[in-house]
Formats: structure tokens, sequence, C-alpha cells
């Protein structure tokens, strides 16, 4: 069984642009991660991390070896 693998990313998404989330216009985030592939994943998977100024900060995904999403978890 090989490992998962974990893909970093820094996020800043201000209030506004994740008002697009509510007003139903922005279903996916699409950011470049550090090794500079580009990634796409719902955005349900990071509203936990939603405060007053949007979503900021270092994360860092999860996925098995076939990429199905483990989850993402804030690192700074």
């Amino acid at each position: 069984m090989a490992p998962h693998q974990f893909i970093r990313f820094r996020l800043d998404l201000g209030y506004v642009q994740y008002l697009a989330v509510y007003q139903g216009i922005a279903k996916t985030v699409v950011t470049t991660a550090d090794d500079g592939r580009r990634i796409e994943f719902p955005v349900a998977n990071i509203h936990r991390y939603l405060d007053i100024s949007g979503i900021h900060g270092y994360f860092e995904m999860e996925l098995t070896e076939q990429n199905k999403f483990v989850g993402i978890r804030r690192l700074a």
C-alpha cells in the first residue's frame, strides 16, 4: 500500500471573495500548490477556517494513493 500524499498550499481569500460561495457563484477553490501543481477542490472542505476576514493561511491537503480526499488542515 502506497503512502498518502500531502499537498501544501497558501490561501488568501478575502471575505468578499468567499461570499461568492454563499451566493452560489463559487463551488470550488482553485490554487497553486507549493510544487507548482494546480489544485481544485470543493469549497466546503475549508468552511471551518472561515472567519470575519475570509480564509487565510498555509494548508496541507491529504489524499489517498487513488487521489481521494482525506482532509485539509491549517499549518500556519
